[in-house]
């Protein structure tokens, strides 16, 4: 993967036209996308219940591209590569994990695999990727690991029990999202995340302008985040090793205590 571009503008006329010249044959399937999204916008212009509909939308197509994977074998090393980083960093079998977006697992069969049964659960606002997320489970032979996967309205996680989760893990979540949204997880999290446990979440990462892209693709500041998850009495560490792997991705890490 070439190296991420942290200083562009995507949603600049000047880059859309710069893109548009050097890759025309990419354009079609750019403009019936704008236009699709254009029309779930007007019908739903609340950001998750838009992208809910974009959802649906994406996984009646393929859920592996729903969840931004252009094959299953880049599904399956998306996946690898977040399951690898969280065992590196002391994910163990006796934990309890919430992940956010779960999508159709595409890390998450790894880690239903890897905990003990009954400490995966996964929410989504999609209830149609949650379908395809079964399908995993049933395909990979989890069903003994009594996974939980449940669809939500929001991200406020006020379901969820005080101080349960030892990791909670959102991949790609908050690179779709507008900070309202990001904000209200930020504000919820810490409620439902135990003592000593952490909160890793990537992020479409810019060091120019923030912007967004047909209000699918989202682009902030590190600072920005940072200073949010302040704000809500938590403290975040930008995750440098993990800037090292093949993802276009940013990292920070979120736990209660001062930042190591």
């Amino acid at each position: 993967m070439p190296a991420r571009n942290v200083t562009v503008n995507r949603a600049a006329l000047g880059h859309r036209i710069a893109y548009a010249l050097r890759h025309p044959e990419r354009v079609p399937r750019h403009v019936a996308r704008a236009a699709r999204d254009a029309w779930l916008r007007h019908r739903w212009p609340d950001h998750i219940s838009y992208y809910r509909a974009v959802m649906r939308s994406d996984t009646r197509a393929d859920p592996d591209a729903a969840v931004g994977s252009r094959s299953h074998e880049r599904w399956l090393a998306l996946g690898a590569m977040q399951f690898d980083y969280l065992v590196g960093h002391g994910l163990r079998p006796e934990h309890r994990m919430l992940e956010i977006g779960c999508g159709n697992l595409r890390a998450g069969w790894r880690f239903i695999r890897h905990l003990d049964p009954g400490h995966y659960y996964g929410i989504d606002i999609s209830p149609d990727i949650l379908a395809a997320a079964q399908d995993t489970v049933v395909t990979m032979g989890l069903q003994k690991r009594l996974p939980t996967l449940t669809p939500v309205r929001n991200l406020t996680l006020r379901f969820l029990p005080d101080a349960h989760f030892d990791v909670v893990h959102a991949h790609s979540v908050f690179s779709h999202s507008p900070l309202p949204v990001i904000e209200e997880c930020l504000a919820n999290v810490g409620r439902v995340l135990a003592p000593g446990g952490w909160f890793d979440f990537t992020f479409d990462r810019t060091e120019g302008e923030e912007h967004q892209v047909l209000r699918e693709d989202f682009y902030y500041r590190t600072e920005t985040l940072v200073a949010l998850a302040e704000k809500h009495g938590l403290a975040a560490r930008f995750m440098t090793d993990w800037e090292e792997l093949p993802h276009g991705q940013s990292k920070i890490r979120i736990t209660h205590g001062p930042a190591s």
